[in-house]
């Protein structure tokens, strides 16, 4: 580019380096340097999957008076995280994570479907299908898809245990192609994405489990509403009891896996006819 200036005339050169896109003489970048920015770029909230419209029982909560104040919402995620988020969501992570990377994809069909399966309400399986099927999406953007083969096939006792009651005395072969498929999970596309990327478990579980957090936290900035000092503090309170979730996660057995929220669930029941709402769940 050349600019003038009276009688002197000063050349600008524009350099490009090695790192840019489209350069001659780019290099590969070690996948283990991207470890951290992976993980940053699933958590985001800048991630186009539409996690800010679901408040997963909060918006009834906040209704019913049950939340109220800054303590009361930290409460409320902090009770869930330490309960089905490690006992349920958190362990069945670390099982597709680990099917995932061991090319087991019937057990990640099990394992998909016993955590659609666990959740109380339509509106939660609503949330939990819609999050999987977006993040399904941003991730074919990304390199990383699933064969359709690999997206519905499992053992037949795997695909027998989706097959109505009524079913399950046919021979097998008919009985199996009974069964519908099932929706993929958000964790099932978020295990996929870190074993893909070589993400260990701990980091990539407790970057999944960050992720549920901020999307709570951000929903109760705008429903109870709390002021952005307050998210930041009941943000920083659920970081430091992620690990500790995680933890008790990975020390399941898998007759352990389970957890029951019953006043989640009520709550979720409720929103199904709110009158007047801004979430989703």
């Amino acid at each position: 580019m050349t600019m003038t200036t009276g009688t002197t005339t000063t050349m600008i050169m524009a350099t490009v380096t090695s790192d840019a896109p489209g350069s001659t003489d780019d290099h590969a970048v070690n996948p283990a340097d991207l470890v951290l920015l992976r993980l940053l770029q699933l958590s985001s909230p800048a991630l186009p999957i539409g996690a800010f419209a679901y408040s997963q029982g909060l918006e009834p909560a906040v209704a019913a008076g049950l939340v109220t104040d800054e303590a009361s919402a930290s409460d409320w995620i902090l009770g869930l995280l330490a309960g089905p988020i490690a006992h349920l969501d958190l362990a069945i992570f670390a099982r597709l994570h680990a099917a995932f990377g061991e090319g087991d994809i019937s057990s990640v069909d099990c394992w998909n479907a016993f955590l659609l399966a666990s959740r109380a309400t339509a509106e939660f399986q609503a949330e939990e299908q819609h999050l999987g099927a977006a993040l399904a999406r941003v991730l074919v953007t990304l390199g990383i898809d699933e064969t359709p083969e690999s997206a519905t096939s499992g053992s037949d006792d795997a695909d027998l245990r989706l097959v109505p009651p009524s079913a399950t005395s046919v021979a097998p072969a008919i009985a199996t192609s009974l069964a519908p498929p099932v929706a993929r999970t958000f964790a099932r596309m978020f295990a996929l994405a870190t074993a893909r990327w070589g993400i260990d478990l701990r980091p990539a579980a407790e970057a999944f489990a960050f992720t549920w957090a901020e999307a709570q936290t951000s929903a109760a900035v705008r429903l109870v509403p709390l002021g952005q000092s307050a998210g930041v503090r009941i943000l920083a309170a659920a970081a430091h009891e992620i690990p500790r979730a995680v933890e008790r996660a990975l020390a399941l057995g898998d007759d352990d896996i389970g957890s029951a929220a019953p006043m989640q669930a009520l709550l979720s029941s409720v929103h199904e006819t709110q009158y007047s709402r801004l979430f989703r769940s």
